[in-house]
């Protein structure tokens, strides 16, 4: 995964002549800090300041700065897992990128179809990966920028396993002068040439691109050689094929990327059997901090894009509620830094016990944090932002609402212990509370008697639907009405969810915040049928037995 994000920095480098000369004349501060932070990986400091930038560069009618600004906000959001954000953030910047002429447009362009590339390529995107490679193609002027790209879309096909005609790109690469990315293309050429031919041994170009690698400290490039060949020796010699999985291990650790070291434990978990356990707990260990620090990092930006548009309208609109938004915000972040300080604590304690029920234990609080609290703050924010005068006092009751639930989930409390609150208006006040100017929301059939059998762990199951279902519609489906129909045919309980936004792929169902809706309907031993074959909107229909 890192070595696309070496190329884009390759291409930055590359484009950075270009960029003098704008930034010699609109010189801007707050640019100039993010620069400093992002060098500094600083990555949260530096989206901060982007920020502040692009809004500084759009009151100057600064289309182009403000792109740039767009664009290294993107990249910041690609490197810390936020593909989404970070696409959205790219297609800001394309919409003030006008200019096709102007070499430092064109530059911009190569870079941000290159950063939309890889967001696509992570999220395994990878038609919508190679149309975007091939666009940053089209802006990049010099040759060696060009061999970049055309290895970067040799990778995606090989990815899609699409030899023949990842091999022709690759006889592009190839022809680079400098001796890193000569190395880069013989190792992907070679490992092309034999997933097209089983027969070929491509020992002798894996070995001479390893060689220039080690001598040229290419430490990512070792990495991918390690991986390459390992993958090469994994059904022909498994001693070989370990000893480079865990070359590739320590390489991986040496370069701080927890993405590659998660993919040698796999190698190494598959090629040694003995330390199975040992090494899977390794793996989970891994694959649980890149988890938690891409959700950390999600909300971090969202928080500060929040917190900067927030500030913008108030300053506009002369109102003195600023104190009141950075309370709330703060507020946020510091409850998130609680949870994950109570969350760390638990992993430590639950280490100690069978692996078996650490996994279940992760689950379940993986699960009631998403439920409780990013839900419940969506909710709160959503209630902010639809509410030009909003009672301080109640927004927040609500947070601290969700703080003591936060804490119940630190220690297993009841989440409904002396919750009496009667179903159907639970029900019909989360719903109501997706209501906006944009967006109106209706319950049809929500009666008293629908719910008169259901037990507290059943609701509980249907309530966190119904509210991920509200969430994944606010951000991605943008539809101005939506409808939920409640009915009850002898003992099943039949809900029927519609909206007139943009609808869901198939391939797309469970990427969009609805990952815990299956497992919640299994549960109740319900069933839930996705109708996105629609021309437009979605539909939804969940059923499950009464008692």
């Amino acid at each position: 995964m890192k070595t696309f994000l070496f190329l884009s920095l390759l291409i930055i480098l590359f484009s950075c002549r270009r960029e003098s000369n704008i930034e010699s004349h609109h010189k801007n501060p707050n640019y100039e800090k993010a620069k400093q932070f992002r060098i500094a990986n600083k990555s949260d400091s530096a989206f901060y300041y982007y920020n502040l930038a692009k809004s500084d560069y759009t009151a100057n009618n600064d289309s182009l700065g403000a792109a740039k600004s767009l664009v290294n906000m993107a990249m910041l959001q690609t490197t810390s897992g936020d593909f989404y954000g970070s696409i959205e953030s790219s297609l800001e910047a394309n919409s003030l990128l006008k200019n096709e002429k102007d070499s430092i447009t064109r530059s911009t362009l190569a870079i941000n179809y290159n950063n939309m590339a890889m967001a696509f390529n992570f999220l395994k995107e990878y038609e919508k990966a190679f149309e975007l490679f091939k666009k940053a193609l089209k802006y990049v002027d010099n040759k060696e920028g060009q061999y970049l790209c055309y290895n970067n879309i040799s990778d995606v096909l090989i990815s899609q396993k699409n030899i023949k005609l990842a091999k022709k790109y690759l006889q592009n690469a190839i022809l680079a002068k400098d001796s890193i990315n000569y190395s880069r293309a013989l190792n992907n050429f070679a490992k092309a040439k034999y997933l097209d031919d089983k027969n070929y041994n491509p020992l002798s170009e894996l070995y001479k691109a390893l060689a220039i690698r080690e001598t040229q400290q290419d430490n990512w490039g070792k990495n991918s050689s390690y991986a390459t060949l390992s993958d090469y020796f994994a059904e022909k010699d498994k001693i070989k094929a370990l000893f480079f999985a865990e070359k590739m291990l320590q390489t991986a650790s040496n370069n701080r990327s927890p993405d590659d070291k998660k993919e040698a434990l796999l190698r190494i978990i598959y090629l040694d059997p003995p330390n199975y356990l040992k090494n899977f707990q390794k793996f989970n260990t891994v694959s649980d901090s890149i988890q938690t620090a891409r959700s950390k990092a999600k909300n971090q930006f969202a928080l500060i894009r929040f917190d900067v548009e927030k500030m913008k309208t108030d300053i506009a609109e002369g109102r003195n509620q600023l104190l009141i938004k950075n309370v709330l915000v703060a507020s946020l972040i510091i409850m998130i830094i609680i949870i994950i300080l109570l969350y760390r604590k638990r992993q430590t304690r639950l280490r100690k016990e069978k692996e078996l029920e650490i996994k279940n234990t992760q689950l379940t609080i993986s699960k009631k944090v998403h439920d409780v609290v990013a839900n419940g703050i969506y909710q709160v924010m959503t209630k902010i932002e639809n509410q030009e005068n909003f009672d301080k006092e109640e927004a927040l009751d609500e947070l601290e609402f969700v703080y003591e639930k936060s804490r119940d989930i630190s220690y297993e409390k009841p989440d409904h212990e002396n919750d009496k609150k009667d179903y159907k208006e639970k029900i019909s006040s989360l719903i109501a509370s997706f209501k906006n100017e944009n967006t109106d929301t209706y319950t049809v059939g929500n009666e008293a008697g629908i719910w008169t059998d259901i037990s507290q762990y059943t609701f509980d199951e249907i309530y966190q639907i119904a509210r991920e279902l509200l969430v994944n519609m606010k951000k991605h489906s943008h539809a101005s009405r939506v409808i939920f129909k409640f009915e009850k045919i002898d003992n099943i309980i039949k809900i029927q969810y519609s909206d007139d936004g943009i609808g869901i792929p198939g391939d797309m169902v469970y990427k969009n915040g609805l990952k815990n809706t299956g497992t919640r309907i299994a549960a109740i031993r319900g069933e839930i049928i996705f109708d996105n074959k629609s021309e437009k909107g979605l539909k939804i229909t969940i059923s499950f037995p009464a008692s």
